[in-house]
């Protein structure tokens, strides 16, 4: 018999670690565990137990389980699972309650008070053992406003190191924002009046956590997750697999009185390539895919992006536009010596890369009609400021590219030095097409293909010129896009390090702003700036596109793309 201890030091395969820490063993001894997991679950039916259990892949894998380091949509759909926040977003994009049941705004718009539900618990958890609000039956500690406030100052810390601390820099003060009045009303004091700040709140970076299991586990609380969520960690290992069970406990229930969730649990597995990825969805050993690999996009797709009639029946569609943006950013910090020394540091030549492509086309033929070209500004459509009458962006036009280029002072194409565009491998064929069609209109522009961690580190310390980027609305409100501009945000958000006066001067104003029809015309003339100074080309405004198996029910796509899986039921 293997020899297996729990020290706190070794790698984690659940709350168990293994003495020899040796990959080979772990690995073993974790298929082992998810052998015996769905052989006596649920009362030791296997049978129904494997029939109940979500299955999906993420092709990225997962880096985190930690909310503080939701910043990519693989952590966000696995912390989803795990945590809550104070409230979130329904269907129709509007603010509900979760942990808080209700809130109260002061007259200045400088408080909000929150009463918490009285009702949850976290996960029953090992950091929880010696605690004397531990319930007998298997509840973890009740949640209650200092959980609250540990959370939120947590987020702020410097030393969490967490990339989503800057959605309430200069907006709350760490040491004073955050009251706990009593167990179950909390309030948060703003600096200065911010409007969408219930928006902020609804982020999975506000996911409420325990003290004690961050204290015992440090960084690696990332593996050792403890949150109020509908499931609960049962076991994880990286590059294997990933398993969640239901939370018995679980605070929510339905229309008719039963407790959510449906599911018995969820398995994630991390197969690296998209093509996998599909092979296993057709054979059913995984009930929905997020995307296509573009290698089988035609087989699947008819170009307007409809289920070919061999496809019909046997897998369900599920299209919804959702809240983010493709785009290329450009540096356009003009300290940077690789900003000084770029022919991207001209105006003129940006907005001639914004005419020298076509967008429809590259929609049709390369997406399959999934999404919409995006020709308006860089906020996307599925928000209520959105209008293209408003907010005029840019539309293929070869000709005026090359008047641009002209205006730009390059006489002569060969003036033009070469300009390297940064791209991750799923979106290589994009990138080269763009790049044909510049090289049409005199640009030289050459690919370069990076891993995405690179990618995401060369754009946090301002090290990428010209780079493909997205951005997910982390709140369902335009002030979180143009966010991505303001000139006192750092890199994240600021990629570009885009700095207009006029523009922060009316971003500030919008988050001052009650009226709804008033604080959308700054967010629109926001967007016209930019699109004028261009520091970045909008691809398209996105869609949600999954595959799922018919024995899938209440999977729904939503205008954030998390993975909801509350209300999910099997057959």
């Amino acid at each position: 018999m293997m020899k297996i201890k729990n020290t706190g030091k070794e790698k984690a395969v659940g709350c168990w670690l293994l003495a020899d820490g040796s990959y080979a063993v772990r690995a073993a001894v974790f298929l082992l565990f998810i052998f015996y997991f769905f052989l006596f679950t649920s009362c030791g039916k296997a049978k129904k137990n494997e029939q109940n259990i979500f299955r999906y892949n993420e092709v990225s894998g997962i880096s985190s389980l930690d909310p503080a380091f939701a910043k990519s949509q693989s952590v966000i759909w696995a912390t989803h699972q795990l945590y809550n926040t104070l409230v979130e977003t329904d269907e129709q994009l509007h603010i509900v309650p979760s942990l808080a049941k209700s809130w109260e705004v002061s007259t200045d718009r400088l408080s909000i008070i929150f009463h918490l539900r009285t009702d949850v618990f976290f996960h029953d958890h090992i950091a929880f053992a010696n605690d004397k609000a531990r319930l007998p039956h298997g509840q973890g500690r009740k949640m209650i406003a200092a959980d609250v406030v540990y959370s939120f100052q947590r987020l702020m810390d410097k030393n969490t190191a967490s990339p989503g601390a800057w959605i309430f820099n200069n907006r709350v003060d760490a040491a004073k924002g955050f009251v706990a009045m009593d167990d179950s009303t909390f309030r948060i004091d703003l600096l200065k009046p911010f409007v969408q700040i219930l928006g902020v709140l609804s982020n999975v970076y506000c996911s409420i956590v325990p003290r004690e299991a961050v204290e015992k586990f440090g960084t690696d609380f990332r593996r050792n997750p403890c949150g109020t969520g509908p499931f609960q960690f049962k076991a994880w290992e990286e590059g294997q697999a990933l398993i969640l069970v239901k939370n018995q406990h679980y605070f929510e229930k339905d229309s008719t009185g039963n407790r959510l969730p449906y599911l018995d649990g969820v398995k994630v597995t991390f197969l690296d390539s998209k093509a996998t990825e599909f092979l296993e969805f057709r054979q059913g050993r995984l009930h929905f895919i997020n995307d296509i690999d573009p290698s089988f996009k035609d087989e699947v797709l008819s170009k307007k992006g409809e289920l070919r009639d061999s496809w019909k029946n046997k897998v369900v569609l599920n299209k919804h536009p959702y809240l983010n943006i493709e785009y290329i950013g450009i540096l356009v910090d003009s300290t940077k010596d690789i900003v000084k020394n770029s022919p991207l540091r001209i105006k003129a030549l940006r907005q001639a890369i914004n005419y020298g492509f076509d967008r429809k086309k590259m929609m049709l033929y390369l997406r399959n009609s999934i999404g919409t070209a995006a020709e308006s500004g860089f906020v996307p459509m599925g928000l209520p400021s959105f209008d293209t009458a408003m907010v005029k962006g840019y539309h293929y036009d070869p000709a005026k590219a090359s008047a641009l280029l002209q205006q730009a002072g390059f006489k002569s194409l060969k003036d033009i030095p070469e300009i390297k565009l940064l791209t991750i491998p799923i979106y290589g064929d994009l990138g080269s097409y763009i790049a044909r069609q510049l090289q049409d209109i005199g640009l030289n522009v050459k690919v370069e293909i990076v891993q995405k961690s690179l990618l995401l580190t060369q754009t946090s310390k301002s090290e990428a010129l010209f780079f493909r980027g997205s951005w997910i609305a982390d709140y369902p409100d335009a002030e979180n896009y143009l966010s991505v501009f303001y000139g006192k945000n750092p890199a994240p958000p600021n990629y570009t390090r885009y700095y207009n006066p006029v523009f922060d001067a009316l971003y500030e104003q919008s988050t001052r702003e009650t009226n709804d029809s008033i604080r959308y015309r700054l967010y629109q003339q926001m967007d016209q700036m930019l699109m004028n100074d261009a520091p970045v080309v909008p691809l398209w405004y996105d869609m949600v596109i999954h595959l799922v198996q018919p024995a899938v029910k209440g999977f729904q796509p939503n205008a954030l793309n998390w993975l909801e899986l509350r209300r999910t039921k099997l057959k």
